[in-house]
């Protein structure tokens, strides 16, 4: 087993822990995985999923999050 996954995440290479999922990420990188939109290997991840979601290695992930203002 890998002692990390390596992923691409909007656009660029990332390395994260086996048995990271998705919110793991998403907080490691500073944001707030109640708002972000997220996209796996083509499809959107489920928000109230983003917890269960367990990364892969060689996964492809767009993350978008959300700005308030006006």
């Amino acid at each position: 087993m890998a002692e990390e996954l390596s992923l691409t995440v909007n656009g660029e290479p990332r390395r994260v822990a086996p048995g990271s999922s998705i919110a793991d990420l998403v907080s490691g990188i500073g944001l707030d995985p109640r708002k972000v939109a997220v996209e796996r290997n083509g499809e959107i991840a489920p928000r109230s999923t983003l917890a269960d979601v367990l990364l892969a290695d060689g996964d492809v992930l767009e993350i978008v999050h959300f700005v308030g203002g006006g």
